[in-house]
């Protein structure tokens, strides 16, 4: 029988201290949203208490269906008990469903940061973990510099450990909060440890400074770990954490692992991973590792030439996983058949299952090629995507066209005279079944605003499914070398329907800023209408030839 390894995320909190990361509570819904539909273990949301964003995180669970939502923090201050210490009160009054503590495992930073004596760490120590599972919750303590305080000093790092499980911690994870300790290192204080404590409390957190955190953190299970902390693609603080998109497939795809060892992500579900790890990238607003393991756009790519006839006769040969088995798909020039299990396993989730034959497939494949030459990223653009496909596999309505829009932006002198930057906009609509236009005209807080609310202001008929739907997030992409010297832009809008709670992503592409942000909130709106099955025509008359 395979033992069981419990994935524990830590991107929402150890992610957040990358430089340049700073998730709102929306990212952080999502983001922990992507990794319970992965199959991780635990969803560590931050640290509650810490800033306002973690406190308004933590005080409404996140929907999740399998991950325990874990908070993060401290254990008590010494000279304070668990009721008297701020810092734990706020731990105590998150809706976590477990909570990780951090505690001291180095006598030298015991001593030195703390200013406390060994056996007051310790007393700290116990009586935290058991503070939390008086709540009800689950506890678990972070070793932090365990490999350190290991070296140098063995004994008191077991101490720090050991005390921990004796009070009842269902997980005790030895830290490489530095990132300096070796593989080698690993698997022989991680065997020494698991004589003192059993594995199936032992857990992993390594960080990625030597460049050796994905093999620190298999030589550790190995050793003897069953629970492995990590971010997805890396996240973390200086050089990052250890990368749960590497481990995750390594250990469900490798047989040293995978003879082993099962995990809660299945293989099912590990097809999701390049989504997932695709999906963060847009979140932060960034470009996707071309060359990321497993997940990465070059990770199954191959130039025409001496491998790529090989490739297609016998692609285990020259790859060392299938490519779709983590959601990515092969990269071969001469083929016109690389992705299409991704097409059809997206279509078959969104209730557009077609057989692998049918000639209209191999045209959305070919536009969706052809649209990322161009720029255009579907990973987190899903609303975008469907609307795409349905328009080549069956018929989405023409609801309105827009004629024309005009943006105007001003900066001048406001009556008080104040400096003041005004956009305003003006969009020209035809609504299908009308034969008068509709001109609707809006300020906005920047041009793109401006144009969101001209369009949604009147929409004739159909206002009455757009009322609840709002913008909520932005973001822009310059997209460099498409075009010789030519910068393409890429826009990713997020719209919320307020009266359902759905979210969806849409995306536009365009040398000109506002044309790609008036195509994606084009997509976002005809999405929303799509969804509603909105009547087409004048008076619920179809319109011929309305359809695109």
């Amino acid at each position: 029988m395979k033992e069981r390894l419990y994935l524990f995320d830590t991107t929402l909190r150890d992610g957040a201290q990358t430089t340049g990361v700073d998730f709102s509570v929306d990212d952080k819904r999502r983001i922990a949203k992507v990794l319970d539909e992965l199959g991780v273990d635990y969803v560590e949301g931050g640290y509650p208490g810490a800033n306002d964003t973690d406190t308004r995180f933590f005080s409404t669970a996140p929907n999740l269906q399998t991950a325990v939502f874990t908070a993060f923090g401290m254990t008590k201050r010494a000279g304070r008990s668990v009721d008297n210490d701020p810092g734990f009160q706020a731990l105590m009054q998150s809706k976590a469903r477990a909570i990780c503590l951090v505690a001291k495992s180095w006598d030298y930073h015991v001593r030195v940061a703390l200013g406390i004596t060994n056996e007051e760490n310790l007393d700290g120590v116990r009586q935290s973990i058991e503070a939390v599972i008086a709540s009800g919750r689950e506890a678990m303590l972070d070793c932090e510099h365990f490999f350190d305080g290991y070296k140098g000093n063995r004994d008191y790092a077991l101490a720090v450990a050991r005390t921990a499980y004796e009070a009842g911690a269902r997980w005790v994870v030895l830290c490489d909060t530095n990132g300096g300790t070796l593989p080698h290192e690993v698997s022989r204080i991680v065997e020494d440890v698991a004589r003192a404590i059993p594995s199936s409390h032992l857990g992993i957190h390594t960080h990625n400074d030597t460049e050796n955190a994905v093999a620190n953190t298999l030589m550790a299970v190995r050793a003897g770990c069953r629970q492995i902390q990590g971010t997805l693609n890396g996240l973390g603080e200086r050089c990052g954490n250890a990368n749960l998109t590497s481990i995750i497939p390594t250990l469900l795809l490798k047989s040293e692992f995978a003879d082993r060892f099962e995990t809660g992500v299945t293989p099912e579900r590990l097809t999701r991973l390049t989504h997932a790890s695709r999906v963060l990238d847009e979140i932060l607003n960034r470009a996707p590792s071309r060359h990321a393991p497993y997940v990465g756009e070059s990770a199954f790519a191959t130039k025409a030439g001496i491998h790529a006839s090989a490739i297609l006769k016998d692609p285990e040969t020259y790859e060392h996983v299938a490519p779709d088995s983590v959601g990515n798909r092969r990269h071969v020039l001469v083929s016109k058949q690389a992705g299409k299990s991704n097409v059809l396993d997206a279509l078959e989730r969104m209730g557009l299952a077609i057989d692998r034959n049918d000639a209209r497939l191999t045209l959305l494949l070919d536009e969706v090629k052809a649209r990322e030459a161009a720029g255009y990223s579907y990973e987190a653009a899903e609303a975008s995507f469907e609307l795409l496909a349905r328009r080549i596999l069956g018929n989405v309505p023409r609801y309105f066209s827009v004629d024309s829009f005009r943006v105007m932006v001003e900066r001048r002198h406001n009556a008080h005279g104040d400096l003041v930057t005004v956009s305003e906009a003006i969009v020209k609509v035809f609504i299908n079944g009308d034969r008068e236009p509709l001109w609707s005209v809006a300020e906005g807080n920047g041009p793109v605003n401006a144009l969101d609310s001209a369009l949604r202001k009147d929409l004739g008929r159909y206002q009455k499914h757009i009322e609840g739907v709002e913008l909520v997030d932005y973001k822009v992409r310059i997209l460099t070398g498409l075009h010789g010297t030519d910068a393409v832009t890429r826009v990713l809008v997020e719209s919320h329907d307020t009266s359902t709670g759905e979210r969806w992503f849409t995306v536009g592409v365009s040398p000109n800023i506002i044309d790609a942000s008036f195509e994606a909130l084009l997509d976002s709106i005809n999405y929303k209408l799509v969804r509603d099955n909105a009547v087409v025509g004048h008076l619920g008359r179809p319109v011929p030839g309305a359809a695109e």
